[in-house]
Protein backbone atom coordinates (compact mmCIF):
# COMPACT_ATOMS: atom_id res chain seq x y z
CA UNK A 1 0.00 0.00 0.00
CA UNK A 2 1.02 3.43 -0.57
CA UNK A 3 2.39 5.06 2.45
CA UNK A 4 1.15 9.21 2.89
CA UNK A 5 3.41 11.47 4.59
CA UNK A 6 1.77 14.37 5.90
CA UNK A 7 3.32 17.64 7.39
CA UNK A 8 1.91 17.46 10.99
CA UNK A 9 1.30 20.91 12.58
CA UNK A 10 0.39 19.33 15.54
CA UNK A 11 3.76 17.84 15.89
CA UNK A 12 6.14 20.02 13.37
CA UNK A 13 7.09 17.02 11.26
CA UNK A 14 6.51 14.86 8.66
CA UNK A 15 4.56 11.65 8.98
CA UNK A 16 3.60 8.38 7.73
CA UNK A 17 -0.09 8.99 7.60
CA UNK A 18 -2.02 5.91 9.96
CA UNK A 19 -5.54 5.84 10.14
CA UNK A 20 -7.04 5.42 13.46
CA UNK A 21 -9.33 2.70 11.40
CA UNK A 22 -8.48 2.00 7.87
CA UNK A 23 -11.79 0.91 7.23
CA UNK A 24 -13.25 4.79 7.83
CA UNK A 25 -10.75 7.60 7.42
CA UNK A 26 -11.94 10.71 8.51
CA UNK A 27 -11.20 14.34 7.49
CA UNK A 28 -12.92 17.75 8.61
CA UNK A 29 -12.24 21.18 6.90
CA UNK A 30 -13.14 24.33 7.78
CA UNK A 31 -15.35 25.54 5.26
CA UNK A 32 -16.86 29.34 4.38
CA UNK A 33 -18.97 31.96 5.88
CA UNK A 34 -21.37 32.00 3.88
CA UNK A 35 -22.61 35.67 3.24
CA UNK A 36 -20.42 36.52 -0.04
CA UNK A 37 -18.87 34.95 -2.97
CA UNK A 38 -15.68 33.07 -2.12
CA UNK A 39 -12.94 35.05 -2.86
CA UNK A 40 -9.73 33.04 -5.03
CA UNK A 41 -7.77 32.55 -1.30
CA UNK A 42 -10.68 30.86 -0.42
CA UNK A 43 -10.58 28.58 -2.75
CA UNK A 44 -7.10 26.97 -2.17
CA UNK A 45 -7.51 25.19 0.65
CA UNK A 46 -10.65 23.66 -1.05
CA UNK A 47 -8.43 22.33 -3.93
CA UNK A 48 -5.39 21.38 -1.46
CA UNK A 49 -8.18 19.48 0.39
CA UNK A 50 -9.38 17.90 -2.85
CA UNK A 51 -6.31 16.42 -3.91
CA UNK A 52 -5.86 14.49 -0.86
CA UNK A 53 -9.62 13.43 -0.61
CA UNK A 54 -8.74 12.22 -4.25
CA UNK A 55 -5.53 10.65 -3.07
CA UNK A 56 -7.05 9.05 0.17
CA UNK A 57 -10.11 7.39 -2.25
CA UNK A 58 -7.06 6.06 -4.09
CA UNK A 59 -5.18 4.40 -1.55
CA UNK A 60 -8.35 3.22 1.09
CA UNK A 61 -11.00 3.13 -1.09
CA UNK A 62 -14.09 5.69 -2.02
CA UNK A 63 -16.14 3.62 0.42
CA UNK A 64 -13.76 3.86 3.04
CA UNK A 65 -12.96 7.13 3.53
CA UNK A 66 -15.13 10.79 5.01
CA UNK A 67 -14.76 14.23 4.81
CA UNK A 68 -16.80 16.70 6.09
CA UNK A 69 -16.97 20.32 5.19
CA UNK A 70 -18.79 23.12 7.17
CA UNK A 71 -20.81 26.03 6.02
CA UNK A 72 -20.84 29.00 9.03
CA UNK A 73 -24.34 29.94 8.28
CA UNK A 74 -24.97 32.21 11.78
CA UNK A 75 -22.21 34.96 12.26
CA UNK A 76 -22.09 38.87 12.51
CA UNK A 77 -20.93 39.14 9.22
CA UNK A 78 -24.58 37.45 7.88
CA UNK A 79 -26.63 39.46 10.17
CA UNK A 80 -24.62 42.86 8.70
CA UNK A 81 -25.24 42.05 5.34
CA UNK A 82 -28.97 41.40 6.49
CA UNK A 83 -29.48 44.23 7.95
CA UNK A 84 -27.82 46.28 4.51
CA UNK A 85 -29.61 44.13 2.36
CA UNK A 86 -33.01 44.09 3.76
CA UNK A 87 -33.09 40.15 2.70
CA UNK A 88 -33.42 37.59 5.44
CA UNK A 89 -30.78 35.82 6.77
CA UNK A 90 -31.94 32.10 5.36
CA UNK A 91 -32.04 34.08 1.80
CA UNK A 92 -28.49 35.40 2.12
CA UNK A 93 -26.54 32.25 3.42
CA UNK A 94 -29.07 29.50 1.15
CA UNK A 95 -27.87 31.84 -1.93
CA UNK A 96 -24.15 32.19 -1.02
CA UNK A 97 -23.91 28.54 -0.14
CA UNK A 98 -24.93 27.22 -3.46
CA UNK A 99 -22.82 29.89 -5.56
CA UNK A 100 -19.98 28.48 -3.32
CA UNK A 101 -20.92 24.57 -4.49
CA UNK A 102 -21.18 25.97 -8.01
CA UNK A 103 -17.64 27.67 -7.84
CA UNK A 104 -16.01 25.13 -6.07
CA UNK A 105 -17.04 22.56 -8.27
CA UNK A 106 -16.37 24.62 -11.11
CA UNK A 107 -12.63 24.73 -9.83
CA UNK A 108 -13.00 20.48 -10.20
CA UNK A 109 -13.77 20.24 -6.37
CA UNK A 110 -15.75 17.00 -5.33
CA UNK A 111 -18.82 17.36 -2.58
CA UNK A 112 -17.06 16.72 0.62
CA UNK A 113 -19.30 13.07 2.11
CA UNK A 114 -21.17 15.84 4.25
CA UNK A 115 -21.62 19.39 4.77
CA UNK A 116 -23.45 20.43 7.09
CA UNK A 117 -24.96 23.83 8.52
CA UNK A 118 -23.57 25.20 11.60
CA UNK A 119 -27.96 25.96 12.24
CA UNK A 120 -28.15 22.12 12.05
CA UNK A 121 -26.21 21.75 15.39
CA UNK A 122 -27.31 23.94 17.60
CA UNK A 123 -28.65 20.98 19.94
CA UNK A 124 -25.16 19.41 20.03
CA UNK A 125 -23.09 22.75 20.73
CA UNK A 126 -25.26 23.45 23.99
CA UNK A 127 -24.69 19.95 25.27
CA UNK A 128 -21.10 20.16 24.64
CA UNK A 129 -21.27 23.95 26.40
CA UNK A 130 -23.00 22.50 29.15
CA UNK A 131 -20.41 19.45 29.65
CA UNK A 132 -17.73 22.16 29.74
CA UNK A 133 -19.45 23.64 32.28
CA UNK A 134 -20.13 20.48 34.19
CA UNK A 135 -16.36 19.77 33.93
CA UNK A 136 -15.24 23.31 34.96
CA UNK A 137 -13.66 24.40 31.61
CA UNK A 138 -16.04 26.83 31.06
CA UNK A 139 -18.51 29.11 33.07
CA UNK A 140 -21.58 31.63 32.49
CA UNK A 141 -21.46 35.36 33.54
CA UNK A 142 -25.03 35.81 34.60
CA UNK A 143 -26.10 37.76 31.69
CA UNK A 144 -26.49 35.47 28.90
CA UNK A 145 -22.28 34.56 28.01
CA UNK A 146 -20.79 31.35 28.47
CA UNK A 147 -16.52 31.71 28.25
CA UNK A 148 -14.28 28.85 28.14
CA UNK A 149 -11.73 29.06 30.53
CA UNK A 150 -8.21 28.79 28.52
CA UNK A 151 -6.25 28.24 32.20
CA UNK A 152 -7.74 25.17 32.85
CA UNK A 153 -6.31 23.51 29.62
CA UNK A 154 -3.02 23.16 29.96
CA UNK A 155 -2.12 22.04 26.23
CA UNK A 156 -3.27 25.65 25.24
CA UNK A 157 -0.88 27.61 22.33
CA UNK A 158 0.93 23.90 21.84
CA UNK A 159 -0.70 24.01 17.85
CA UNK A 160 0.20 27.15 16.87
CA UNK A 161 3.75 27.81 18.93
CA UNK A 162 3.18 30.56 20.54
CA UNK A 163 3.45 31.73 24.58
CA UNK A 164 0.00 32.51 26.05
CA UNK A 165 1.24 36.36 26.42
CA UNK A 166 1.77 36.10 22.61
CA UNK A 167 -1.69 35.32 21.80
CA UNK A 168 -2.89 37.76 24.41
CA UNK A 169 -1.41 40.29 22.37
CA UNK A 170 -2.67 39.49 18.80
CA UNK A 171 -5.40 37.47 19.71
CA UNK A 172 -8.61 37.76 17.97
CA UNK A 173 -11.00 37.68 20.89
CA UNK A 174 -14.51 39.43 22.50
CA UNK A 175 -14.43 41.72 24.59
CA UNK A 176 -16.38 41.16 27.69
CA UNK A 177 -15.39 42.73 30.67
CA UNK A 178 -16.49 39.62 32.90
CA UNK A 179 -13.84 37.34 31.84
CA UNK A 180 -11.38 35.66 34.20
CA UNK A 181 -8.75 35.83 32.05
CA UNK A 182 -7.68 37.86 28.58
CA UNK A 183 -7.55 34.65 26.75
CA UNK A 184 -11.21 33.48 27.81
CA UNK A 185 -13.41 32.66 24.47
CA UNK A 186 -17.09 32.76 23.73
CA UNK A 187 -18.69 29.43 23.60
CA UNK A 188 -22.54 30.77 23.84
CA UNK A 189 -23.86 34.75 23.85
CA UNK A 190 -26.85 36.54 23.91
CA UNK A 191 -29.25 37.63 20.76
CA UNK A 192 -30.95 40.37 21.02
CA UNK A 193 -34.50 40.26 18.90
CA UNK A 194 -33.57 41.54 15.90
CA UNK A 195 -31.00 38.48 16.04
CA UNK A 196 -30.98 35.04 15.17
CA UNK A 197 -31.15 33.04 18.55
CA UNK A 198 -31.86 29.82 20.13
CA UNK A 199 -33.35 28.66 23.43
CA UNK A 200 -30.39 27.72 25.91
CA UNK A 201 -29.86 27.38 29.41
CA UNK A 202 -28.34 30.68 29.85
CA UNK A 203 -31.01 32.42 27.54
CA UNK A 204 -31.74 33.18 23.84
CA UNK A 205 -28.68 32.98 22.45
CA UNK A 206 -26.70 31.79 19.39
CA UNK A 207 -23.06 30.43 19.58
CA UNK A 208 -19.53 31.43 19.31
CA UNK A 209 -17.29 30.82 16.28
CA UNK A 210 -15.69 28.04 17.86
CA UNK A 211 -17.83 25.53 19.09
CA UNK A 212 -19.77 24.87 16.00
CA UNK A 213 -16.81 22.92 14.14
CA UNK A 214 -16.21 20.99 17.15
CA UNK A 215 -19.64 19.89 17.94
CA UNK A 216 -20.05 18.87 14.00
CA UNK A 217 -16.74 17.47 14.19
CA UNK A 218 -17.46 15.23 17.40
CA UNK A 219 -21.07 14.15 16.04
CA UNK A 220 -20.20 13.24 12.47
CA UNK A 221 -16.46 12.22 12.89
CA UNK A 222 -16.57 11.15 16.61
CA UNK A 223 -14.35 11.97 19.84
CA UNK A 224 -11.06 11.70 17.14
CA UNK A 225 -10.47 11.27 13.99
CA UNK A 226 -7.71 11.55 11.25
CA UNK A 227 -6.76 14.61 9.80
CA UNK A 228 -8.37 18.29 10.69
CA UNK A 229 -7.33 21.15 7.94
CA UNK A 230 -8.00 24.88 6.96
CA UNK A 231 -5.71 27.73 6.14
CA UNK A 232 -3.29 28.73 8.11
CA UNK A 233 -5.05 31.93 8.54
CA UNK A 234 -7.31 29.70 11.53
CA UNK A 235 -4.32 27.76 13.23
CA UNK A 236 -5.07 31.02 16.07
CA UNK A 237 -7.19 31.09 17.70
CA UNK A 238 -9.71 28.80 15.71
CA UNK A 239 -7.98 25.96 15.68
CA UNK A 240 -6.23 26.37 19.05
CA UNK A 241 -9.79 27.28 20.38
CA UNK A 242 -11.61 24.20 18.73
CA UNK A 243 -8.56 21.53 20.29
CA UNK A 244 -9.15 23.18 23.91
CA UNK A 245 -12.76 22.86 24.00
CA UNK A 246 -12.96 19.61 22.39
CA UNK A 247 -9.81 18.15 24.23
CA UNK A 248 -11.23 19.32 27.52
CA UNK A 249 -15.24 18.05 26.66
CA UNK A 250 -13.41 14.55 25.76
CA UNK A 251 -11.57 14.25 29.23
CA UNK A 252 -8.29 15.15 27.64
CA UNK A 253 -7.67 18.48 29.23
CA UNK A 254 -4.11 17.21 30.47
CA UNK A 255 -2.59 15.36 27.70
CA UNK A 256 -4.43 17.60 24.45
CA UNK A 257 -4.30 13.58 22.86
CA UNK A 258 -8.43 13.52 21.90
CA UNK A 259 -9.49 15.43 19.04
CA UNK A 260 -7.94 15.37 15.31
CA UNK A 261 -4.45 13.32 15.03
CA UNK A 262 -3.08 15.03 11.78
CA UNK A 263 -3.38 18.95 11.40
CA UNK A 264 -3.23 20.03 7.82
CA UNK A 265 -2.58 24.33 7.08
CA UNK A 266 -2.46 25.59 3.64
CA UNK A 267 -0.36 28.72 3.39
CA UNK A 268 -1.78 31.85 2.13
CA UNK A 269 -2.48 33.40 -1.33
CA UNK A 270 -0.82 36.68 -3.37
CA UNK A 271 -1.66 38.42 -6.79
CA UNK A 272 1.01 39.36 -8.61
CA UNK A 273 3.60 39.04 -5.79
CA UNK A 274 1.38 41.40 -3.72
CA UNK A 275 -1.35 40.69 -0.65
CA UNK A 276 -4.68 39.91 -2.04
CA UNK A 277 -6.40 43.44 -0.37
CA UNK A 278 -9.34 45.26 -1.87
CA UNK A 279 -7.51 48.78 -0.94
CA UNK A 280 -4.88 47.62 -4.06
CA UNK A 281 -7.56 46.77 -6.43
CA UNK A 282 -6.14 42.93 -6.51
CA UNK A 283 -9.03 41.32 -4.94
CA UNK A 284 -11.49 39.17 -7.12
CA UNK A 285 -13.48 36.16 -6.18
CA UNK A 286 -13.58 32.71 -8.30
CA UNK A 287 -16.85 33.66 -10.27
CA UNK A 288 -14.90 37.36 -11.13
CA UNK A 289 -12.04 35.05 -12.84
CA UNK A 290 -14.86 32.60 -14.11
CA UNK A 291 -16.82 35.42 -15.57
CA UNK A 292 -13.70 36.81 -17.51
CA UNK A 293 -13.29 33.46 -19.49
CA UNK A 294 -10.49 31.85 -17.46
CA UNK A 295 -11.80 27.62 -16.89
CA UNK A 296 -11.52 26.51 -13.18
CA UNK A 297 -9.77 23.86 -14.62
CA UNK A 298 -6.81 26.72 -15.36
CA UNK A 299 -7.44 28.08 -11.96
CA UNK A 300 -6.98 24.46 -10.71
CA UNK A 301 -3.74 24.01 -12.12
CA UNK A 302 -1.81 26.94 -11.42
CA UNK A 303 -2.59 26.44 -7.87
CA UNK A 304 -1.19 22.43 -7.96
CA UNK A 305 1.91 24.20 -9.25
CA UNK A 306 2.87 25.81 -5.93
CA UNK A 307 3.66 23.35 -2.78
CA UNK A 308 0.54 24.16 -0.48
CA UNK A 309 2.54 25.04 2.14
CA UNK A 310 4.21 27.80 0.52
CA UNK A 311 2.75 31.10 -0.56
CA UNK A 312 1.09 30.72 -3.76
CA UNK A 313 1.15 33.79 -6.27
CA UNK A 314 -1.63 34.35 -8.82
CA UNK A 315 -0.73 36.28 -12.29
CA UNK A 316 -1.91 36.27 -15.58
CA UNK A 317 1.23 35.00 -17.10
CA UNK A 318 0.96 31.58 -14.91
CA UNK A 319 -2.88 31.52 -16.26
CA UNK A 320 -1.99 31.45 -19.75
CA UNK A 321 0.85 28.84 -19.55
CA UNK A 322 -1.48 26.77 -18.06
CA UNK A 323 -4.10 27.22 -20.46
CA UNK A 324 -1.65 26.66 -23.18
CA UNK A 325 -0.33 23.47 -21.39
CA UNK A 326 -3.68 22.20 -20.28
CA UNK A 327 -5.10 22.53 -23.85
CA UNK A 328 -2.33 20.53 -25.79
CA UNK A 329 -2.65 17.81 -22.76
CA UNK A 330 -6.20 17.43 -23.44
CA UNK A 331 -5.81 17.57 -27.25
CA UNK A 332 -2.78 15.09 -26.85
CA UNK A 333 -5.14 12.44 -24.75
CA UNK A 334 -8.38 13.17 -26.91
CA UNK A 335 -8.78 9.39 -27.43
CA UNK A 336 -7.66 7.58 -24.40
CA UNK A 337 -8.94 6.46 -21.31
CA UNK A 338 -7.65 6.08 -17.89
CA UNK A 339 -5.95 2.97 -16.69
CA UNK A 340 -4.04 3.67 -13.61
CA UNK A 341 -1.72 6.48 -12.83
CA UNK A 342 1.74 6.66 -12.63
CA UNK A 343 3.11 5.33 -9.63
CA UNK A 344 5.93 8.60 -9.33
CA UNK A 345 2.89 10.58 -9.64
CA UNK A 346 1.37 8.62 -6.39
CA UNK A 347 4.46 8.85 -4.79
CA UNK A 348 5.08 12.66 -5.57
CA UNK A 349 1.29 13.13 -4.35
CA UNK A 350 1.72 10.99 -1.52
CA UNK A 351 5.18 13.18 -0.16
CA UNK A 352 2.67 15.60 1.75
CA UNK A 353 0.83 16.91 -1.35
CA UNK A 354 3.99 17.42 -3.40
CA UNK A 355 1.46 18.56 -6.85
CA UNK A 356 4.00 20.49 -8.46
CA UNK A 357 6.21 17.46 -8.21
CA UNK A 358 3.42 15.59 -10.02
CA UNK A 359 2.83 18.55 -12.44
CA UNK A 360 6.37 17.86 -13.57
CA UNK A 361 5.97 13.68 -13.99
CA UNK A 362 3.12 14.83 -15.87
CA UNK A 363 4.92 17.23 -18.11
CA UNK A 364 7.46 14.28 -18.38
CA UNK A 365 4.72 11.62 -19.83
CA UNK A 366 3.44 14.48 -22.42
CA UNK A 367 7.06 15.17 -23.30
CA UNK A 368 7.43 11.24 -24.46
CA UNK A 369 3.75 10.89 -26.00
CA UNK A 370 4.30 13.54 -27.98
CA UNK A 371 7.81 12.34 -28.99
CA UNK A 372 6.87 9.21 -30.38
CA UNK A 373 3.48 9.83 -32.19
CA UNK A 374 3.62 6.69 -34.20
CA UNK A 375 3.86 4.02 -31.18
CA UNK A 376 1.01 2.65 -30.07
CA UNK A 377 0.83 4.81 -26.77
CA UNK A 378 -2.36 4.18 -25.79
CA UNK A 379 -1.52 2.86 -22.58
CA UNK A 380 0.65 5.68 -21.83
CA UNK A 381 -1.83 7.66 -22.46
CA UNK A 382 -4.01 5.84 -20.51
CA UNK A 383 -1.68 6.04 -17.51
CA UNK A 384 -0.87 9.78 -17.83
CA UNK A 385 -5.07 10.80 -17.95
CA UNK A 386 -5.36 8.32 -14.91
CA UNK A 387 -2.38 10.56 -13.21
CA UNK A 388 -3.81 14.03 -14.19
CA UNK A 389 -7.17 13.07 -13.28
CA UNK A 390 -5.87 11.97 -9.52
CA UNK A 391 -4.98 15.74 -9.20
CA UNK A 392 -8.42 16.60 -10.35
CA UNK A 393 -7.37 17.50 -13.84
CA UNK A 394 -8.25 16.73 -17.40
CA UNK A 395 -11.51 15.17 -16.24
CA UNK A 396 -14.80 14.93 -17.95
CA UNK A 397 -17.18 17.37 -15.34
CA UNK A 398 -14.01 19.43 -16.32
CA UNK A 399 -13.54 19.20 -20.13
CA UNK A 400 -15.45 21.65 -23.25
CA UNK A 401 -13.35 24.82 -22.47
CA UNK A 402 -10.55 23.72 -25.11
CA UNK A 403 -12.94 23.72 -27.71
CA UNK A 404 -15.26 25.85 -26.73
CA UNK A 405 -14.39 29.77 -28.81
CA UNK A 406 -15.02 31.90 -32.09
CA UNK A 407 -14.79 29.68 -35.10
CA UNK A 408 -11.61 30.35 -37.10
CA UNK A 409 -11.80 28.11 -39.41
CA UNK A 410 -11.94 30.75 -42.31
CA UNK A 411 -8.99 31.93 -41.06
CA UNK A 412 -6.86 29.16 -41.35
CA UNK A 413 -8.53 28.36 -45.03
CA UNK A 414 -7.44 32.02 -45.87
CA UNK A 415 -3.83 31.75 -44.05
CA UNK A 416 -2.96 28.35 -45.94
CA UNK A 417 -4.14 29.60 -49.24
CA UNK A 418 -1.78 32.29 -48.74
CA UNK A 419 0.76 30.37 -47.98
CA UNK A 420 0.19 27.84 -51.00
CA UNK A 421 0.23 30.73 -53.06
CA UNK A 422 3.51 31.94 -51.58
CA UNK A 423 5.16 28.90 -51.85
CA UNK A 424 4.96 29.65 -56.06
CA UNK A 425 6.03 33.07 -55.90
CA UNK A 426 8.24 33.29 -52.69
CA UNK A 427 6.52 36.42 -51.35
CA UNK A 428 5.82 35.14 -47.65
CA UNK A 429 5.00 39.01 -46.99
CA UNK A 430 1.31 38.63 -46.77
CA UNK A 431 1.39 35.63 -44.91
CA UNK A 432 3.81 36.98 -42.23
CA UNK A 433 1.24 40.18 -42.53
CA UNK A 434 -1.97 37.98 -41.45
CA UNK A 435 -0.22 35.94 -39.14
CA UNK A 436 1.33 38.60 -37.29
CA UNK A 437 -2.53 40.51 -37.15
CA UNK A 438 -3.65 36.81 -35.82
CA UNK A 439 -1.07 37.06 -32.93
CA UNK A 440 -1.82 40.78 -32.22
CA UNK A 441 -5.34 39.50 -31.63
CA UNK A 442 -4.52 37.07 -29.28
CA UNK A 443 -4.76 33.88 -31.68
CA UNK A 444 -2.01 30.94 -31.40
CA UNK A 445 -0.82 30.05 -34.96
CA UNK A 446 0.25 26.74 -35.75
CA UNK A 447 1.77 26.02 -38.97
CA UNK A 448 3.32 22.90 -40.07
CA UNK A 449 3.18 20.61 -43.23
CA UNK A 450 -0.10 18.97 -42.78
CA UNK A 451 -2.15 22.71 -42.72
CA UNK A 452 -2.79 25.90 -40.32
CA UNK A 453 -4.63 25.55 -36.88
CA UNK A 454 -5.84 28.34 -34.97
CA UNK A 455 -6.77 28.49 -31.53
CA UNK A 456 -8.14 31.85 -29.27
CA UNK A 457 -5.57 32.15 -26.88
CA UNK A 458 -6.14 33.34 -23.25
CA UNK A 459 -5.63 37.12 -24.28
CA UNK A 460 -8.03 36.24 -27.12
CA UNK A 461 -9.38 39.48 -28.26
CA UNK A 462 -12.01 39.39 -31.43
CA UNK A 463 -12.47 42.83 -32.25
CA UNK A 464 -8.73 42.46 -33.83
CA UNK A 465 -10.23 39.89 -36.17
CA UNK A 466 -13.00 42.18 -37.60
CA UNK A 467 -10.71 43.48 -40.31
CA UNK A 468 -9.43 40.39 -41.17
CA UNK A 469 -12.48 38.41 -42.01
Amino acid sequence: MTIIRLQNTKTRKREDFVPIDPENVRMYVCGPTVYDRAHLGNARPVVVFDVLYRLLHHVYGADHVTYVRNFTDVDDKINARAAESGRTIQEITDETASWYLDDMTAVGALNPNQMPRATQYIPQMIAMIEDLIAKGHAYPDGAGHVLFSVKSYPQYGALSGRSVDDMIAGARVEVADNKRDPMDFVLWKPSSDDLPGWDSPWGRGRPGWHIECSAMAHDLLGERFDIHGGGNDLMFPHHENEIAQSCCASGHADDGEGFANYWLHNEMLQVEGKKMSKSLGNFFTVRDLLDQGIPGEVIRFVFLQTHYRKPMDWTAEKAAQAQTTLKAWRKLLAAAEPTGPDEAVVTAIADDLNTSGAIAELHRMAKDIAANPQKDCFYEKGTMLASAQLLGLLTDDLAGWETAGPDLSALADKLAGLRATAMGTKDFAPVDALKSALIAAGVEVRMSKTGVELDAGPNFDPSKLEALS
